[in-house]
């Protein structure tokens, strides 16, 4: 099967991932957030403020990547939720698109962000994305309902209603500078 374009894997920035949404573990907050303390103990601060939409429970899950081909062929979709990840093990690939004005995905947006363990980032609600690692553990935020519906979409092979997996032309992952 013939693949669109390889795609280069770069580290995540604020700008450049703007349009799909947040980093999260920015080194440099407490310089510039003003919801922040520093001790000599510990140091905390705001990052973001995590939206499930309307009438969604807020859920932490653990996830086990284990998928490291550089080839991706399928991409999902969450409707109503933002979704964090942050790895905590290893690092991952995220892998992400914008739609287009069919809501499909839209290859041309497509970016694939190196992130390490403790750096993570929040997908807007519509950010097409897929993940790619080599066994590594992750702390996501989630809507519960989107879990569930997912869940019973991939066990039971009901139609999913809060998300959507697209096959794609594959792409081919390369690698940064």
């Amino acid at each position: 099967m013939p693949t669109t374009k390889a795609v280069t894997v770069e580290v995540a920035n604020s700008d450049s991932f703007e349009p799909f949404g947040w980093i999260l573990g920015k080194s440099d907050a407490l310089k510039t957030t003003p919801i922040a303390f520093r001790s000599p103990a510990s140091d905390f601060w705001h990052e973001h403020f995590f939206n499930p939409g309307t009438d969604g429970d807020t859920e932490v899950l653990w996830v086990e990547y284990r998928d490291n081909s550089p080839l991706v062929s399928k991409l999902e979709v969450h409707h109503l939720t933002q979704q964090a990840i942050v790895p905590l093990t290893n690092e991952i690939v995220q892998i992400l698109c914008l739609s287009d004005a069919n809501q499909k995905p839209d290859l041309a947006t497509l970016r694939a962000y190196r992130l390490s363990p403790g750096v993570g980032i929040c997908m807007r609600p519509g950010v097409w994305h897929a993940t790619r690692a080599d066994d590594a553990t992750c702390l996501m935020l989630t809507r519960r309902s989107t879990t569930r519906d997912l869940i019973d979409h991939l066990v039971n092979d009901r139609p999913a209603k809060e998300s959507t997996i697209s096959e794609i032309t594959p792409v081919r992952l390369g690698t940064d500078g």
